[in-house]
Formats: C-alpha cells, sequence, structure tokens
C-alpha cells in the first residue's frame, strides 16, 4: 500500500520501521519540527525524522497543518492509500481527514472508548487498571471517537509497570495489529465498529505542574505517579528550597505520621504520605547526579527527621 505516516516519538519508529518491512510505500513521512531541549538549547529532530531520513524517505515538518494549502496539496498529489498516524501530536484538520481513499488509522494505546485523549497510557497507571491494550482507528473529526478497526486482546497488568515500558510493549503489540488490518482494509474485508460514547472515559494533556507531589495524598497514588509520570513530566517535590525527582518508589510497610516527614532507617529512606508510606528506591536532586536513597543519604545526612514539600 501507499502510505503516509504521521509520527513522532521513538514508539512510532518501530511501526514506521514494520511497515517497511512489510513492503508497503512509504510515500511521506510527517512529524513535529525540531524542538530546542536541554540548558544549551540545541535543537533535537524528532525520533521519527532521525529514522525517516536516514531511511532516504520525503520528511515534512510543518508547524501546523491546519491552513497550509502548501500540505494539502503535496497530500493530494501524493496520492496514498492510506494515513496511518503513531502519536504525531498534532490534530489533523478535517480537510485532510479527507484525503485518503481508504481514511486515517490511528493507533492508540488503550481499549477505546477508554481513554480518550492524550495521555492514555499513564492515566490507566495512575487508575489502578487491571488490563490495557492498543486499539485501531479510523480519524474523524472527534478526539479519539471513529470507529474501530482493530483491537488487541487485553493485556493484564501486574501493578509495577511504567509508562514507558508499558507503551513501548502497547505499540509493538500495535505492530501485527497495524500489519493485519490494513491488509483487510485494502480488501474491503474490515467491518469499522462505531464507538459507545457513553462507556468513554477521557484524559487529559499532561502539563508539569502535574508531576508535583502533594504528600496528603496516599502512598498508593504517589506511587503510581512515580510509574506514570517517568517519561513527562517526571514525579518530584522540593527539599532545602531544591526540587528532588523520585524516579524509583514503593509502598512500604509502616504507620504515617507527618505528610512529607521523611525516616531513615535500616537502609530505607521513606516518606509519610497522606495515608501509608512509600519507600524512595532512588532520587535526583536538582543539580545533581541520579542516586539510590542510601548514598543520596549519606551524603545528605539532614533529610533524616526533614519535611519533603515544604
Amino acid at each position: 500500500m501507499r502510505i503516509i505516516f504521521f509520527g513522532s516519538p521513538d514508539d512510532a519508529v518501530h511501526l514506521l520501521g514494520s511497515l517497511i518491512k512489510a513492503g508497503h510505500e512509504i510515500a511521506a513521512v510527517y512529524t513535529q519540527p525540531d524542538r530546542r531541549v536541554g540548558r544549551g538549547r540545541t535543537k533535537q529532530a524528532t525520533a521519527v525524522k532521525i529514522f525517516s531520513e536516514q531511511h532516504g524517505l520525503d520528511t515534512f515538518t510543518p508547524v501546523s497543518l491546519r491552513d497550509d494549502e502548501v500540505e494539502f496539496e503535496r497530500m493530494l498529489n501524493i496520492a496514498a492509500d492510506v494515513f496511518v498516524v503513531v502519536a504525531y501530536g498534532r490534530m489533523l484538520p478535517t480537510k485532510i481527514l479527507g484525503i485518503p481513499l481508504l481514511g486515517v488509522v490511528n493507533v492508540h494505546p488503550s481499549l477505546l472508548p477508554l481513554y480518550r485523549g492524550p495521555s492514555p497510557v499513564a492515566a490507566a497507571i495512575l487508575d489502578g487498571q487491571s488490563q490495557t491494550g492498543v486499539s485501531l482507528m479510523l480519524l474523524d473529526e472527534g478526539m479519539d471517537t471513529g470507529p474501530i478497526l482493530a483491537q488487541s486482546i487485553p493485556i493484564d497488568l501486574n501493578g509495577r509497570e511504567r509508562r514507558s515500558d508499558l507503551q513501548a510493549l502497547l505499540f509493538k503489540e500495535a505492530e501485527s495489529l497495524l500489519s493485519g488490518t490494513l491488509t483487510e482494509l485494502q480488501r474491503g474485508t474490515v467491518t469499522p465498529v462505531v464507538q459507545d460514547n457513553a462507556a468513554a472515559s477521557f484524559t487529559q494533556l499532561l502539563r508539569r505542574s502535574d508531576g508535583e507531589i502533594e504528600w496528603t495524598a496516599s502512598a498508593m497514588h504517589i506511587e503510581r505517579m512515580v510509574r506514570a509520570y517517568d517519561i513527562w513530566p517526571g514525579t518530584f517535590t522540593t527539599w532545602n528550597g531544591k526540587n528532588v525527582k523520585i524516579l524509583y518508589s514503593k509502598l512500604m510497610d509502616g504507620t504515617e505520621t507527618n505528610p512529607g516527614q521523611v525516616t531513615f532507617r535500616n537502609g530505607h529512606l521513606s516518606v509519610s504520605t497522606g495515608a501509608g508510606l512509600l519507600e524512595i528506591i532512588q532520587l535526583q536532586l536538582e543539580g545533581r547526579q541520579i542516586a539510590l536513597a542510601a548514598d543520596f543519604v549519606r551524603g545528605h545526612p539532614q533529610i533524616d527527621g526533614s519535611i519533603l514539600g515544604d
């Protein structure tokens, strides 16, 4: 099939590669523009752009596709059979959705209609879901509201998944699902299923402030935050006027005291919460290297007995 691919992060690279290996013709790739990152504010290309250019694919990075007649005409002239969207990071205008004959197929890492929107994997972890999966759907004008083409079988969760790992697993699951679905779409043997809007749930775009810990929350909720926000925005608190990232944590037996109070006993660094204790396994003080809890305490013994988040 002749395909225009839309995607940006690492997870999208694997699906783009699988389409190439399957013998599909990638007529063009659209990805987000380079962004300035880090203290030096150097420009960084998306993982998809790097991969696409390495493979000699025509690659485009428009700031916006809304009212962009040049890109609209380009897509028309390419005359692709189908568009495939994998974590592109922008909504496609209605005008563009109508270009490909077979429609625009979107890979969404949830079992729709659950967790529509931009952060389904983080939301599933934060809610403590026992299962999740991946859906292929035809894009329409709404936010992940289009008819479903295929879904994976539910994937069981053990309560220890981090977003980065779970997201990679879901997009890996999507590879074989996408290959078979595109074949059926081309043959006309797939039957799109309208979503049950009454059963839908929704997610929001994550903000940096979402990662700030409120120690009055339960230890269970904070531990889920650490796993759900490992890609972005991270999970953090303050100590002695500096930010501290909590990178790995787990629930700990014991009785809570004052929310945010730190205790170091028998090699274990724990923080009291609104309900239960949270053990800190790995953390990073602003401007310092990542450290295991015991190593951190050796260098900063004054943290024992202090209050985080003040």
